[in-house]
């Protein structure tokens, strides 16, 4: 995998900068007004559920976000590997985030545990 952060599309790039600074507002106005999230099973449709998703994910526990690696899947579709570590169960996890663009905007995005 692919560890330069500089080879991600600049949309990705800034989603994961405020996604992991916890700036829904920021990582929101990355995203297609018909955005879907999905993540560990559970779907969020359009922007404003996706932005309460983002405010909130997570926000009972306290972690770290290391990226592993992403790849390219063609012109639309990249996946980045990230490990997160913390107070949630399990203290840690190797997950995926299958990012699908439109234009300059994310369109999907699908959170899966990383298979090997």
């Amino acid at each position: 995998m692919t560890q330069n952060t500089d080879l991600l599309p600049a949309t990705v790039r800034e989603f994961f900068t405020a996604h992991i600074a916890r700036d829904a507002d920021t990582a929101s106005a990355l995203l297609t007004d018909d955005v879907v999230v999905v993540d560990q099973d559970e779907t969020f449709r359009g922007r404003e559920a996706v932005h309460a998703f983002l405010r909130d994910a997570g926000s009972e526990f306290e972690y770290t976000t290391e990226q592993l690696g992403s790849h390219r899947v063609d012109d639309a579709h990249w996946v980045v590997t990230v490990r997160i570590e913390g107070t949630f169960p399990g203290g840690v996890a190797d997950l995926d985030y299958r990012f699908a663009l439109r234009g300059d905007l994310v369109a999907e995005l699908v959170i899966a545990n990383h298979v090997a």
